[in-house]
């Protein structure tokens, strides 16, 4: 079985959708350079638990947990088969780990999987994020499942580089940045691609304008699961990066060791 590189996405506002862009082609192109998954984990900023939790139902159902918008949106359908048995792989790598048979696919993993895989043919299963924890402790959940991405299993982390809604301007073209926006991922694009872990896991203190970039931290955690389990001396590569609304950057990332 492939071993298939880890990933991380800015999944952005839900109307990308209807204007997928750039941003929308960049996933597509992706989906086709990656070796085709067993399954899907997707790592959503949108599933929020006080412990770690993983989805296991048969057939998840879409989740529309987003208010306000177009109605197109909310007739969107989303249904790949689920994965009961890679949830209990999944679970029998993460002591303690719940498990939860009725959760669907909120638009962090449905909204990006809708554009990369529109055939919906490859299973898909949810792991949540916990607020509460930080991001050492979201890298170790990676670490953990390195052996699945190793096996064919697609972690697909989907959150957003920044994420400071209050600061979004409706106004600016895409990609078009608050200047600390830029600098905030421009910082995290280096520290990605010199493998420099130690600075990544201390974005808080380290990275410029850590807390206005992100005022709540769960839109950032997803990236540390996919780089704790690129494994050790995991690098990554742009797959993607751009802008929206000023305050949104839609950077994604390809993570894989250096030798790799």
């Amino acid at each position: 079985m492939n071993t298939i590189p880890p990933v991380f996405l800015s999944h952005g506002s839900p109307l990308l959708l209807l204007n997928p862009g750039r941003t929308g082609a960049a996933w597509q192109r992706l989906a086709a350079e990656l070796p085709r998954p067993r399954a899907i984990l997707a790592v959503s900023a949108h599933w929020t638990t006080r412990l770690p939790a993983v989805s296991a139902a048969p057939a998840p159902a879409t989740i529309h947990d987003f208010y306000g918008f177009p109605e197109p949106l909310y007739d969107m359908e989303y249904a790949p088969p689920g994965a009961p048995e890679l949830a209990a792989e999944v679970a029998g790598l993460i002591p303690g780990i719940q498990i939860d048979g009725r959760r669907g696919l909120d638009h962090g993993a449905w909204a990006p999987l809708s554009l990369m895989y529109p055939d919906a043919e490859v299973p898909v299963i949810q792991l949540a994020v916990q607020p509460m924890a930080d991001a050492a402790a979201h890298f170790e959940l990676g670490r953990r499942l390195a052996p699945l991405a190793q096996d064919g299993m697609l972690v697909l982390a989907s959150g957003s580089l920044t994420h400071n809604l209050g600061e979004m301007r409706p106004d600016f073209a895409d990609d078009t940045a608050l200047p600390h926006v830029a600098e905030f991922s421009d910082w995290f694009a280096e520290r990605l691609a010199a493998g420099d872990t130690d600075a990544l896991l201390a974005w808080e203190a380290q990275a410029p304008q850590a807390r206005r970039a992100h005022p709540t931290a769960e839109h950032l955690l997803p990236l540390y699961v996919a780089l704790g389990a690129a494994g050790a001396g995991a690098r990554a590569r742009a797959a993607h990066r751009g802008y929206q609304f000023g305050a949104l950057a839609m950077d994604a990332y390809v993570f894989g060791t250096a030798s790799a």
